[in-house]
């Protein structure tokens, strides 16, 4: 594509109404609407059967999430539709013997949604939660926030194989001002990377790949550690990114100095249309023969190096979020983005977002979505 073709294409798409092709196209978009559709975390399994009953502020919805007894998981409206009480923990909401039960007048509700009985009269069977439809991969629940309450328009992944060579999965949660469509550009912002990281050598692979919500991006960098403050440990590194919608992206990751696997979830939850939740999730895979013996820790027995390993990843990997997120909270979308030649598929990226916003009809959406794909399958991915 020549220089600024991937602006150009893009300012087009955004800003222009067309009238004499009978199309509409997309608005200018000057402040990104604050809920992408899609799906997005809710909580671990095992914190909802530790906790019993979770609250949550969740994409500007008032949520309970709880489990029965035959572990189905229920992510709900927390507002009673008796007389509107919440019914959170906070408040006196609890679980009994699998079902919810409001504070209030004692309605119990099962996770279907329905409720099943009352103190002193028969259950109404007008008297309905709403439920979110709900998926669940290696233990993390996820919910469908669609457009108008709409269903689900695609589907999350199946799980990644898991095994006992994988290491339990590692957690961290980051609460700031932010948006996820700006959290998972950086999945494409490969000059960022360097700049803001200090990774170096980063070069793409390969073109960036849409398919409808799926989108893959895969890069190579290397990076530059201290250990003990004194001695500078280069890795090599491989990353192939897997992006569902704006709240669900996916890293593989291949170490390939001391020969370790590892992957990482980057996800992303509007809390109230200010703050965002962005939660990481690591496992790394066992190393059995170190490639490098010092710094693989060949030196430990395998199942401490392993342990180890993985508390490693997530402290990375939470160091540079943490140099993201002071960018994140205080930058401005720009739309359209200025961009230099440098800068790569950030354009293309922007064109598979307008996908998950509310528009005038679906027939713009399909123009986004067709734009994307086909600058995705072009030339001027760098």
């Amino acid at each position: 594509m020549a220089p600024g073709g991937e602006q150009a294409a893009l300012r087009s798409t955004l800003e222009t109404p067309s009238t004499t092709s009978g199309r509409r196209r997309l608005n200018r978009v000057d402040e990104l609407p604050p809920f992408p559709e899609g799906w997005y975390f809710v909580a671990s399994r095992e914190s909802i059967l530790r906790r019993k009953l979770i609250e949550l502020t969740w994409l500007g919805e008032e949520i309970v999430v709880w489990s029965d007894r035959n572990g189905r998981i229920c992510v709900a409206g927390a507002f009673c539709p008796h007389l509107g009480s919440h019914m959170g923990p906070t408040v006196g909401g609890v679980v009994r013997d699998g079902c919810l039960v409001c504070p209030f007048h004692g309605f119990e509700f099962d996770t279907s949604g329905a409720c099943v009985a009352t103190p002193n009269a028969p259950a109404p069977r007008a008297a309905k939660l709403k439920v979110y439809e709900t998926r669940e991969i290696l233990g993390m629940i996820f919910a469908w926030w669609g457009i108008g309450g709409r269903p689900p328009q695609w589907d999350l992944p199946p799980e990644p194989p898991d095994g006992p060579e994988w290491s339990p999965m590692r957690s961290y949660t980051f609460r700031f001002r932010g948006h996820p469509q700006e959290t998972a550009e950086n999945s494409v912002d490969l000059e960022h990377l360097g700049y803001t990281h200090g990774y170096g050598d980063v070069e793409p692979v390969g073109t960036l790949s849409i398919d409808g919500a799926y989108l893959k991006s895969c890069f190579d960098f290397t990076s530059v550690r201290k250990i003990a403050g004194v001695i500078d440990i280069l890795s090599d590194i491989e990353t192939v990114t897997h992006v569902h919608g704006l709240g669900y992206s996916f890293v593989e990751i291949h170490e390939k100095t001391i020969g370790m696997d590892a992957r990482m979830w980057v996800l992303g939850t509007p809390v109230d249309g200010t703050f965002i939740r962005l939660t990481l999730v690591t496992q790394a895979r066992e190393i059995r023969k170190p490639r490098r013996f010092i710094v693989g820790l060949g030196f430990l027995p395998m199942k401490l190096r392993h342990r180890l390993m993985s508390r490693l990843l997530l402290l990375e990997e939470k160091r540079y979020v943490r140099q993201d997120v002071v960018i994140w909270e205080r930058k401005r979308y720009r739309s359209p983005p200025r961009l230099c030649r440098a800068d790569g598929p950030i354009g293309k990226f922007r064109l598979y977002c307008r996908q998950f916003y509310p528009e005038p009809t679906s027939q713009s959406r399909a123009t986004a979505a067709n734009s994307a794909q086909r600058f995705a399958s072009g030339p001027g991915s760098r």
